[in-house]
């Protein structure tokens, strides 16, 4: 899956929301102001359809344009890529970042007390095996 610009995946996300759109229904829902010209915004749809983000059903000369990819998917990819170029395919290395740079000592403990979790033994369920 190629990777997108910053401005494609302004898009995408934009698509991830609407399920389908139009170019004019895209502009609307952009944050920008000034809002971008149509030109503009139908050129990286346009590039959007030939990279395989996005398919179009055509009404006469106009089209409306839909996500190929689910978000979910966009975002496992865009995960693999970030972990595999910032930190060496090493989650421990993310998770160490994470700790030392960005999290709050409250979310550092909602952390530790998920791992704790998951370190303790299941509940039997209640099935007879």
């Amino acid at each position: 899956m190629e990777e997108l610009t910053k401005t494609e995946e302004r898009i995408m996300h934009v698509l991830w929301k609407l399920k389908k759109a139009f170019v004019k229904d895209v502009i609307e829902h952009l944050p920008d102001e000034p809002k971008p010209p149509y030109n503009t915004i139908s050129s990286v749809v346009r590039i959007l359809e030939r990279k395989g983000y996005v398919g179009f059903k055509a009404y006469g000369k106009t089209y409306e344009y839909f996500p190929l990819i689910s978000k979910t998917e966009y975002r496992t990819t865009s995960f693999k890529r970030m972990l595999s170029q910032y930190f060496d395919n090493s989650p421990t290395a993310l998770v160490s970042f994470m700790v030392e740079e960005t999290l709050s000592q409250r979310e550092k403990q909602q952390l530790l007390d998920m791992l704790h979790q998951s370190d303790s033994p299941s509940k039997p369920d209640g099935d007879a095996h």
